[in-house]
């Protein structure tokens, strides 16, 4: 049985192949813009995918859904074909799934805020220390009271419900103060206003619809199209690219040694990723970078330099594709010193002075070898791709989304019970709990008055009889009083007479 490798391109009429057992040692594809990192990308997902192996790539301009239909002839084809010994080279097109986060071109992308979880949501909304503890005190507490974090609408409801109640709940998860609450969400507003409550929801992606071969036992290659989301919203591609390589490293098994990976991804933009993230989640990134090879899964940076990626991550990165650099600066020269110290070197050319020398559609390359040992640096001529070079039309894209073997199983979103209508109807009982408590005050108090009122009522007839009693006493004492009187004063007058 043959050993499974890749068909790179030729250096000086020799075929350069990567080795289909060490693609899972990752890879990166660096260049300037417009020196042919789109067509190398394109070069090695075909290769992959006749290898029978799945691939996701991100789509940023759109130039990859020509996987997707079969290559033409083109003077320039047949004169690279001329240098490069492909035999078995045929224009055919790939098996090719489309997905997308923010428009119609694809399937749709969703995942949950609770698989997302805290410290990729955090770094999303560009969170602080502070407001990153009440994001962690939000997924206890959920954990806790049994409560679904599907989308936003989740989220904003249960941050709502701890600002209510903080002071309950600060002997258990802390301060929540009313700033950070508020600050979280306007970063949620903010969040939504670029599209991200697309990407909240369910159904939510399963990784099994990423990991497929056709009948024919090709890998089929799905792409992201990630044209307009790239620039609606980057924070939200770089999390979504983030959330799929954590949630690949959780739940693959270990695979060993195998003679080709399971999966491969292509993350495009690569720098995006690292821009601005806090020191834990590099952490996390580098550790699954690490040991994410033992489950059979390729990962290959694309981005225009490779001082993009964080050097941590660049070390374990064992196929390097550069194509051209530019030196205009002073910065850009110390960029190209550094990108040729990372090759080994190859004692027929200067790598320093190549770099920037070569042609749109040449890279220098270094591959593994069979050891696993880096092979000395290559100019080599990158082979045409058998598929379309430049996008599908939007024809042929609805066609074969209509014929996708996925269906509609994501088209339609699904709100199921979860912290929001928990919430509300925690809410609706308690105000009917409120209601109920404040017409048994009501009526208490009109209890109270109906008693005092008849205690007055009695009070008053006493009072009225009592009274009654006084003023005949004292009408009989007024009258035999005042007749004592008249009588002695007439008495007395009459006397003295």
């Amino acid at each position: 049985m043959s050993t499974p490798v890749l068909n790179l391109g030729a250096s000086r009429g020799q075929l350069i192949q990567q080795l289909g057992k060490m693609s899972n040692r990752h890879g990166l594809i660096a260049g300037a813009t417009g020196t042919g990192k789109t067509v190398t990308l394109q070069v090695l997902a075909e290769g992959f995918s006749k290898l029978g192996i799945p691939v996701f790539a991100a789509d940023i301009k759109g130039d990859l859904s020509g996987l997707a239909a079969a290559g033409q002839s083109h003077p320039k084809i047949d004169e690279r074909l001329a240098h490069i010994p492909l035999p078995d080279y045929h224009q055919q097109p790939c098996p090719t799934l489309f997905w997308s986060i923010d428009n119609d071109q694809g399937h749709p992308v969703r995942t949950t805020i609770s698989e997302m979880g805290p410290l990729l949501l955090a770094n999303l909304l560009e969170l602080n220390e502070t407001q990153s503890g009440v994001i962690y005190a939000a997924f206890e507490i959920a954990d806790d009271e049994g409560m679904l974090l599907l989308d936003l609408k989740d989220l904003r409801s249960l941050l709502l419900w701890m600002g209510e109640n903080a002071r309950q709940l600060r002997n258990e998860y802390g301060n929540i103060s009313s700033a950070s609450i508020g600050a979280i969400q306007r970063r949620l507003l903010i969040l939504e206003e670029q599209g991200a409550d697309q990407f909240f929801g369910e159904p939510a992606l399963q990784l099994k619809d990423l990991m497929h071969c056709d009948f024919s036992g090709r890998g089929v290659i799905s792409l992201l199209d990630a044209s307009t989301l790239i620039h609606r919203s980057p924070r939200v591609y770089a999390a979504f690219l983030l959330w799929l390589l954590a949630e690949l490293f959780e739940q693959l098994p270990e695979v060993g040694d195998a003679d080709r990976p399971k999966l491969v991804l292509f993350f495009d933009e690569a720098h995006l990723l690292f821009n601005d993230a806090p020191k834990s989640l590099l952490n996390k990134v580098e550790q699954v970078v690490r040991l994410i090879r033992s489950k059979g899964i390729g990962i290959y940076f694309v981005t225009q330099s490779p001082l993009d990626i964080p050097e941590d991550i660049l070390g374990q990165l064992g196929m390097k594709i550069e194509h051209a650099l530019r030196a205009f600066t002073a910065k850009d020269r110390k960029t190209i010193k550094a990108v040729a110290d990372s090759f080994r070197a190859n004692p027929e050319f200067d790598t320093q002075e190549i770099v920037t020398q070569l042609g749109t559609g040449e890279a220098l390359i270094s591959i593994l070898d069979n050891k696993g040992a880096p092979t000395p640096v290559e100019r080599v001529l990158i082979s045409p791709p058998e598929s379309q070079i430049g996008p599908i039309s939007q024809e042929t894209r609805q066609t074969l989304m209509q014929r996708s073997p996925i269906g509609n199983r994501y088209n339609q979103p699904v709100d199921r019970e979860s912290a929001y209508e928990l919430l509300k109807q925690k809410a609706a009982e308690a105000a009917q709990e409120q209601q109920a408590e404040l017409e048994r005050q009501a009526a208490e108090k009109k209890r109270q008055k109906a008693e005092r009122s008849q205690q007055r009522s009695v009070g008053r007839k006493r009072q009225s009889v009592a009274e009654a009693m006084v003023k005949s006493a004292a009408r009989s004492i007024g009258s035999q009083l005042g007749r004592q009187i008249i009588r002695g004063v007439l008495g007395s007058f009459f006397g003295k007479r």
